[in-house]
């Protein structure tokens, strides 16, 4: 595998990453919800393909079957989630402390945003084993691909959050409603 090939593989594999930091930004904090984002979904990416090239394609025919719902279920509770408490702000009953809930740049909420981003990674990392790839340099590139990105991602839905409001939340929910959809088509 080229560095063209590894750079391109980790931005494909990288832009679920983008697309849910920019859905989550508005209930963290700018700067550093935006760094724990890119930290913990760029150490995520990199090491699955890792732990998929050492688990090798046996184990994966057992989770190939199911990995995609693992995901779905993930992104759906957590955007279901995001736009039942945008609505609740929206009606004006909760105070906006409450409404806010937990901050997606923490805790098991970030432990399974990372899970579900980076699942496509494992069976990258199948792959990338059997075509006899370097393993770790392509994990390294698609960690520091991913931190990127994401970081941006999150950037990038926080000024959205400044623009729209609540708004913001309802539509980052809808994202990951989307693409939690979108796993059940891989």
């Amino acid at each position: 595998m080229g560095n063209l090939a590894t750079l391109l593989l980790a931005v494909a594999l990288a832009t679920d990453a983008f697309s849910v930091a920019a859905s989550v930004a508005p209930r963290c904090c700018p700067r550093r919800g935006a760094f724990r984002l890119a930290a913990a979904f760029g150490g995520s990416q990199g090491l699955m393909p890792l732990l998929g090239a050492l688990v090798g394609s046996l184990l994966y025919a057992y989770v190939r079957s199911y990995d995609h719902w693992v995901a779905f279920g993930l992104l759906e509770a957590i955007g279901v989630k995001m736009i039942i408490d945008a609505a609740r702000a929206d009606g004006g009953g909760a105070s906006d402390q409450e409404a806010q809930g937990a901050d997606p740049s923490r805790g098991w909420t970030l432990i399974g945003l990372s899970v579900a981003t980076s699942i496509d990674a494992f069976g990258a990392g199948i792959g990338m084993r059997i075509a006899e790839a370097n393993v770790w340099v392509a994990a390294a590139v698609i960690a520091a691909v991913t931190a990127a990105l994401t970081f941006l991602g999150a950037t990038i839905g926080a000024h959205a959050e400044r623009r729209l409001g609540r708004k913001a939340e309802f539509l980052g929910g809808a994202v990951l409603v989307a693409l939690g959809f979108k796993m059940l088509q891989i």
